[in-house]
């Protein structure tokens, strides 16, 4: 999966590290929260919660503008778009492995947590997850499940596929590459707790290789969007805190 490579500084190189940071999320959702604030959306509620119309309106418009600098900079390449997302494999196919990928992913997701709960009590350290408080009513629960699936199944695996591409041509490799955005995306779950950080990084690890190995995006997208869509139901029928 990976090819062995010299670590010289090239233009190549700090290119991809630059389209790497530009497209890490934290840039354009830094600046689409401060375009959101100075407009006037509240960052909290009224009860002093993260506001979920923020949350809604900040995911959209990263995924939107994410995307778009996606395209730009793999057109700048002289690549295709279908290529890095799409492969060669037809669509239809992908999409039905992805489905049937999405109640193994989350019974390992449950059998983790729960291994984790019974021998390292102490990485679940944090009581009620913040993010499920925006799934507590039928309505919020729908709202949050756009959020769940365009932010994460849909951006997130685009994302990931842009990324591991920049690994496996200039920075070490595709194992290097999956190691690196795995510890990254757990690391970015981490105001859910430590036991989080591992299951999403273990999550993001798994979305990665399938995509290496099928090279599409699709068989990623609808798994993640999947199970995502999975956790905002159980959320909603079984409330947070589980």
């Amino acid at each position: 999966m990976s090819r062995g490579v010299s670590w010289g500084l090239t233009p190549d190189r700090l290119r991809a590290v630059a389209e790497i940071a530009i497209c890490s999320s934290i840039p354009t959702q830094i600046l689409i929260g401060g375009l959101l604030r100075l407009a006037g959306v509240p960052v909290l509620d009224e009860e002093g919660q993260l506001s979920l119309s923020f949350v809604l309106i900040l995911s959209i418009a990263d995924t939107a503008v994410l995307i778009a600098l996606m395209v730009a900079i793999t057109r700048s390449h002289g690549e295709r778009v279908r290529d890095l997302w799409l492969g060669s494999r037809p669509i239809l196919p992908e999409t039905v492995r992805g489905a049937l990928l999405i109640p193994l992913v989350f019974l390992g997701v449950v059998v983790l947590l729960n291994a984790m709960r019974i021998l390292a009590p102490w990485l679940h350290n944090v009581p009620v997850n913040p993010l499920e408080q925006l799934a507590a009513t039928p309505g919020q629960a729908a709202v949050f499940a756009i959020v769940a699936i365009v932010a994460g199944g849909i951006r997130e695996e685009l994302q990931r596929a842009f990324l591991l591409q920049r690994f496996e041509q200039h920075l070490g490799g595709a194992t290097v590459g999956v190691v690196v955005l795995s510890v990254g995306f757990g690391l970015g779950h981490m105001v859910q707790g430590w036991d989080a950080v591992i299951t999403t990084g273990a999550l993001g690890a798994f979305w990665a290789v399938l995509y290496l190995r099928r090279r599409s995006a699709i068989a990623p997208v609808v798994s993640h969007a999947g199970f995502n869509s999975l956790e905002v139901l159980r959320v909603a029928v079984l409330g947070g805190g589980n």
